[in-house]
């Protein structure tokens, strides 16, 4: 991530046709004044710096660029990509064009030198088919060589027009003056099938290439597509008019129709509809809208209709953020890549040495066809060496692999996050937003229905009166938990309160009907000397063992009901945790709720480890002491409260609705919450770098086998010289076969559907003698939790204790002596 002095630009690149000038560029770029760091992705042919404005502009860099022989799109306008688009789109054509006529003239070449060489005017044919392969058709090779020279360096295109270029010329030679080579006893042989196959092979090759290499960015190219290109705007008259999307500024009122997708990010202020976001959170399933709530560019709206306020546009929404933080991805570099580059950079002069050394050695050592021998191998030399493999080994992977993360909802910040998501062995999981919604609910509602409960007290108890008594109380609290009363309730009617009051650290009280009404804690009820009947007792200390807030709602005389509020689980934290304990990987939970809740939340959930009562300062220091003892450990947080972990794991993953804080933060952004992404994600990362590494080794493999092949080592043993038309041939497919053993990625499946890890758990129910209170019952009920592998629920009436068993059953005796000790004078019976 850029500091605050500079900034970070992605800018396309014209005119690189090779690895090495891909390298060039980089080159170029870094040794600008003011540039920090310049990446330049060949796959992508864009180049990302990070550079001060103050000492450097894109102007001046483009200026170095052209000089360097390429030029550097720096226009900042909405065109910009699509011009790139338009470039990549023309050289495709062009190559096309070319290809097809090379291989159409090298055909007959090809015929005549293999089969009929021996007929009339057989050289002749052959040179005036050959001469438009190479010098028209091939006239870029030779255009490019020539740049190069004029700047001091050398690329693919230099061995290329060398090769061919020798082998023509060698050609012509022999045609034109064939007594110089009888006189010597050497027969005069033409290569001009040679020349004009190798030019046909590399065009197509560059051509396969290319058409690959544009499906690697299909990603970016979905994600521009969603983006619609006018849109409806309602003028404060009320009038409607279509204007293209580049004129639309905040604040201006915009309407959508059914099916249109939405031009920017904004809050819906009238109508209702339901929008598909799955572009967003991967989700199939359509989000309700209504006044108030958020709509996002590039989703689509369903059936209904509805007007919003635009609040970001251009390349502030949430779409056109996504779409640069691919890109940058896509443009990134992966720690492999580096050696790669400077393998790349001295490639060609080596490769040019080689071919060189070669011809010298056939001439010392092979006598009178030792000029021929050497010829033909200082060709095939320059003909098989390939560097593009090498250059495209590794991003093409990323491009893939940055680009499928993004159509399931993944945003990956860079190339190394990519790379050091295979090496994690720990996640460490946020509780709040992460592991569970993050917004209390009202799990359950309790009235009270025993026989206790008699005449109009009955009459009052779960009637719509107490409800809307109940409803209307917290209607007027600024609790928190209120709101997921009132959200319970939904649409129940308003009752007037009088003599509201909010009694601090224990709830709320006001007048209704003419009698007082409560809705607070146990505490505030037993400070009013209010009855509490057993079977609310019991349903509370239920809903406490749970790990959930209790809410109770009382009259002047007795409790009528009981809320149990929960943070709930997420139905996807199950299986995501799942997924992770299958690959073998540690999953911790941090909290800094209590230790009840921490430990029922992580048993629900399914997570082995947890800490309660962390500070954010905390979970950093807990983050590092997981890496002190070796582990590489991913932190999953809301990119907020977790900043300190995050920035302190070696893998930060930022969950929830693509914020800006979130995708500044993380080095991967989850925006669906959903955590079955993380697996994903690392399984993701898994197959990227496998795929990089199998590209890697194909393209070093075909360079240290072909290259002394080439040169004739293969000769002295069985008589074998290369043809340097299949050493044409091989070249071209070297490069294709790694892109499209990368493209590979695209059809990989990263979901994985995993039972969660569920402990075998028995249960059992045991007799509780001597509770005479619910101090007591909670004395027995904590003493029974503080024992590994057990969860206990324990009621007053009846006074039963209710025993889960996830590590295996405890004897009678092992419970009693927990409870004596921990408890007091209770007796556990079966």
């Amino acid at each position: 991530m850029a500091n605050k002095n500079t900034v970070q630009e992605t800018f396309p690149v014209l005119g690189m046709s090779c690895a090495s000038c891909a390298t060039r560029v980089d080159k170029t770029l870094n040794h600008q004044p003011g540039v920090s760091k310049a990446a330049v992705n060949y796959a992508s042919g864009a180049a990302t710096v990070e550079y001060d404005p103050a000492q450097c502009s894109p102007e001046a860099l483009q200026q170095a660029v052209q000089a360097a022989g390429y030029d550097l799109l720096i226009k900042k306008d909405a065109n910009t990509l699509e011009e790139a688009e338009q470039a990549h789109d023309r050289r495709y054509r062009d190559l096309k064009f070319r290809t097809t006529w090379a291989i159409i003239l090298s055909i007959p070449i090809v015929i005549i030198g293999m089969v009929f060489m021996n007929m009339p005017y057989a050289n002749l044919i052959m040179w005036i088919l050959s001469t438009p392969v190479v010098f028209w058709l091939g006239r870029s090779f030779f255009v490019s060589a020539w740049k190069q020279l004029k700047h001091g360096s050398a690329n693919m295109d230099t061995l290329v027009a060398n090769s061919t270029g020798i082998a023509y010329l060698f050609s012509l030679f022999n045609m034109l003056f064939p007594d110089f080579w009888l006189a010597r006893g050497i027969h005069p042989h033409v290569y001009f099938e040679a020349a004009s196959v190798i030019i046909a092979f590399i065009l197509l090759g560059r051509l396969l290439e290319e058409r690959a290499k544009g499906n690697t960015s299909t990603a970016i190219k979905k994600l521009m597509g969603l983006q619609p290109k006018t849109v409806t705007i309602v003028t404060t008259g009320g009038e409607q008019k279509v204007i293209p999307i580049a004129e639309i500024h905040p604040e201006d009122i915009l309407l959508v129709k059914p099916g249109e997708r939405i031009a920017v990010d904004g809050i819906v202020t009238e109508g209702d509809s339901y929008v598909d976001e799955s572009m967003l959170s991967g989700e199939p399933v359509a989000v309700a809208k209504y006044e108030g709530t958020k709509v996002f560019a590039g989703t689509i709206n369903q059936k209904g209709s509805f007007r919003f306020r635009a609040e970001k546009v251009g390349t502030d929404t949430l779409l056109a953020k996504i779409i640069h933080m691919v890109q940058d991805a896509q443009g990134s570099k992966a720690p492999v890549q580096q050696l790669v580059d400077k393998i790349a950079g001295i490639f060609v002069p080596v490769i040019i040495g080689i071919a060189l050394l070669s011809f010298i050695g056939w001439m010392v050592l092979d006598g009178e066809n030792g000029f021929t021998h050497g010829l033909l191998a200082l060709v095939t030399v320059l003909i098989i060496a390939c560097p593009c493999a090498l250059g495209l080994a590794t991003p093409t992977a990323i491009m893939v692999g940055i680009g499928k993360g993004a159509e399931q909802g993944i945003l990956i910040k860079d190339a190394e996050s990519l790379e050091t998501a295979k090496k994690i062995d720990t996640v460490v999981l946020d509780k709040t937003g992460t592991v569970t919604e993050g917004k209390p609910v009202v799990s359950q509602l309790i009235w009270e229905t025993t026989a206790a409960a008699t005449g109009a007290e009955r009459e009052t108890t779960a009637t719509a009166a107490a409800q809307s008594i109940f409803y209307s109380l917290e209607m007027l609290s600024e609790h928190p938990l209120a709101e997921a009363i009132v959200q319970h309730f939904g649409k129940t009617r308003f009752t007037e309160i009088e003599d509201f009051d909010s009694i601090t650290g224990k709830g709320i009280t006001g007048r209704a009907l003419g009698k007082t009404y409560y809705a607070g804690n146990r505490s505030l009820l037993e400070e009013k000397h209010i009855a509490l009947p057993t079977s609310l007792s019991d349903a509370a200390a239920r809903l406490t063992a749970e790990a959930q807030t209790v809410i109770w709602f009382a009259n002047e005389e007795r409790a009528l009901a009981i809320a149990g509020i929960t943070d709930q689980i997420k139905k996807t934290s199950l299986q995501a945790v799942a997924q992770l304990r299958t690959a073998g990987i540690e999953v911790y939970m941090l909290t800094g709720d209590n230790e009840a809740t921490a430990r029922e939340i992580s048993r629900k959930a399914g997570i082995p480890h947890y800490k309660a009562g962390v500070l954010p300062q905390d979970k950093a220091a807990f983050i590092s002491q997981l890496q002190q003892e070796g582990r590489i450990v991913a932190m999953v947080g809301d990119g907020i409260n977790d900043s300190a972990a995050l920035a302190q794991a070696d893998l930060s993953i930022a969950m929830g609705g693509g914020s800006d804080i979130a995708m500044d933060v993380a080095k991967m952004t989850i925006i669906s919450s959903d955590l079955t992404k993380i697996p994903e994600a690392l399984k993701l990362s898994r197959l990227t770098v496998r795929t990089i590494r199998q590209n890697l080794f194909w393209a070093f493999i075909y360079n240290i086998i072909g290259v002394p092949i080439a040169a004739g080592i293969l000769y002295p043993i069985n008589g074998f010289l290369l043809n340097p038309m299949i050493a044409g041939a091989a070249m071209a497919f070297s490069s294709v076969s790694v892109v499209s053993n990368s493209l590979r990625l695209k059809g990989k499946k990263i979901q994985k559907e995993v039972e969660p890890l569920t402990e075998k758990i028995m249960k059992k129910e045991f007799k509780v003698e001597g509770m005479t209170c619910n101090h007591c019952r909670m004395h027995v009920e904590k003493a029974l939790n503080s024992i590994d592998g057990v969860h206990a629920t324990v009621t007053l009436d009846p006074p039963v204790a209710s025993v889960e068993f996830s590590k295996g059953e405890k004897t009678l005796d092992e419970l009693q002596a927990v409870v004596t000790e921990e408890a007091g004078d209770y007796t556990l019976k079966e």
